[in-house]
């Protein structure tokens, strides 16, 4: 008989119950509710990440099947689908949102995700992008984005350290992205990389002012003019390293001295211009800090192929709001567990195993470390013969 517990409820063993409980008193979560608790909605909502479920029926029947197993996740048995349905449309999202903070923040207290240091300065490296996810306009009309399609857009600025996010901003797909810099709230001596779609000029100036760097592309129109040119860098990537200053509208916005590099894409052979207000680290580190933002379109990735955040199994805004935010809090664990295995799975394949075994009762660190070794069989008690 095996002593450990599901993989599953090894993971759900993250959330202290206690903990939890405070959220969602502090969020009046199950005001009025009456049998099915908000654990219990997190718990399937977490199966329907991790498993990949793909509707509340899939979500219902598979829960329905671990027979006996349910009491060991604090379940007392499957919710129906219409409890699931009202419990995600009426209870606040906030309550997920607060929950994928806090773990987060104890993970990292507690050192448990992976750590990347892929340059030599201390300054703190921030990536910030945004990605669309669309969906059906006749089931999700308050989404609306174009004349047939409707969508939301999931703003995120990332620390490229541990590739986790610091901040997370969901918005209707038709907002501008620029409009989400004023909610950024960045300390003296941070990077953040962006893509030229972020060209804001005003907020460069802030920003400068702060003492917060700032890289991204230049926008083919900007009007400025050179002011220095710098010594002839010796990376062959490189071409030109120019000090310069904004000129027409813009300098009205940003009268600051900047830094234009000019470097080659080592894959596409494409020319680059990256602006910058950083005037110390060298042209090929500015260079490699804009090739570093790609970080945060595999973090898209993963999170699009690897968990259910393409297709909903609510239409309401708050249910939409819930599924986003509990996918993100199982991206939280699969990176965990990522950088706690030793069977040197990709993240793909990690994701792919760990939903086939889920209710498997073994060691959760010993199945990372050997995930396909038999465990092994109990002694069974011995009757001596007495001896007449």
């Amino acid at each position: 008989m095996a002593r450990a517990a599901s993989l599953f409820n090894q993971l759900l063993q993250q959330f202290p119950r206690s903990e939890f409980q405070r959220l969602v008193k502090e969020k009046r979560a199950e005001r009025s509710a009456k049998g099915f608790s908000s654990w219990s909605q997190f718990v399937s909502m977490l199966f329907c990440q991790v498993a990949r479920a793909d509707s509340l029926r899939e979500i219902s029947n598979g829960l329905a099947c671990c027979v006996g197993k349910l009491s060991h996740l604090g379940m007392k048995k499957a919710p129906p689908k219409s409890t699931l349905s009202y419990a995600n449309s009426h209870r606040p999202a906030e309550m997920f949102q607060e929950l994928f903070y806090r773990t987060l923040q104890d993970f990292r207290s507690r050192k448990i995700l992976m750590i990347r240091k892929p340059f030599r300065f201390k300054n703190k490296l921030l990536s910030f992008d945004s990605t669309t996810i669309t969906v059906a306009l006749e089931s999700f009309p308050w989404a609306k984005y174009r004349s047939k399609k409707g969508g939301i857009k999931l703003h995120v600025l990332m620390d490229n350290a541990d590739l986790m996010p610091d901040f997370i901003y969901i918005s209707e797909a038709r907002m501008h992205d620029c409009m989400v810099l004023r909610e950024l709230t960045l300390k003296p001596g941070s990077i953040i990389v962006m893509d030229r779609a972020y060209n804001e000029y005003k907020q460069y100036g802030d920003w400068t002012m702060q003492g917060v760097y700032f890289v991204t592309r230049m926008k083919q129109n900007t009007v400025f003019q050179v002011i220095e040119e710098r010594v002839p860098p010796s990376r062959r990537n490189i071409l030109s390293d120019e000090l310069i200053v904004l000129t027409g509208l813009s300098a009205k916005h940003c009268p600051d001295t900047l830094r234009l590099v000019r470097a080659v894409d080592p894959k596409t052979g494409e020319e680059i211009e990256i602006i910058t207000n950083n005037l110390d680290l060298g042209a090929s580190t500015i260079s490699g800090i804009y090739r570093e933002r790609w970080q945060i379109e595999e973090f898209f990735r993963l999170l699009k192929q690897n968990l259910k955040i393409k297709s909903f199994v609510g239409t309401n805004e708050n249910a939409l709001l819930t599924q986003v935010w509990t996918a993100l809090t199982a991206l939280l664990l699969l990176r965990w567990l990522h950088f706690m295995s030793s069977a040197g799975w990709s993240f793909s394949t990690l994701a792919s195993m760990l939903r086939m075994n889920l209710f498997t009762y073994r060691d959760l660190l010993d199945w990372l470390r050997d995930p396909f070794m038999v465990p092994p069989l109990e002694p069974q008690p011995e009757q001596l013969c007495l001896v007449l």
